[in-house]
């Protein structure tokens, strides 16, 4: 599994800064940042990926987004934005992401 670094991990938390609500937890030595306890963007050795809708999902690939996860089981749902994205055009898509998973329905808090 790739590592990622800490300059990832704050490029990261730089990213997903600007969701309202957001939290930002450790995942198998990545991180993840969730939305009423459902992941909506993901950190995989350096890349980082999203949960969008089917539509955006479909742009993000047109635009260079590639599969997000272990390239023998990359996860569904999650495309990663492309690696050149500066965090201006990473911005609109994390929103984009956030705002799809916030309307899935909280998780419940494991006891």
């Amino acid at each position: 599994m790739p590592k990622a670094t800490d300059e990832d991990k704050d490029r990261f938390r730089e990213y997903v800064a600007g969701v309202a609500g957001a939290e930002v937890k450790p995942m198998f030595g990545q991180l993840g940042a969730f939305v009423n306890g459902n992941m909506f963007a993901g950190l995989f050795g350096s890349d980082i990926g999203l949960k969008l809708a089917a539509d955006d999902l479909e742009s993000l690939a047109s635009a260079g987004g590639g599969p997000f996860g272990p390239e023998e089981r990359p996860m569904g749902g999650f495309l990663s934005l492309p690696t050149a994205y500066t965090s201006e055009q990473a911005a609109p898509w994390v929103e984009k992401a956030a705002a799809y998973v916030g309307t899935f329905p909280p998780k419940a808090k494991k006891k």
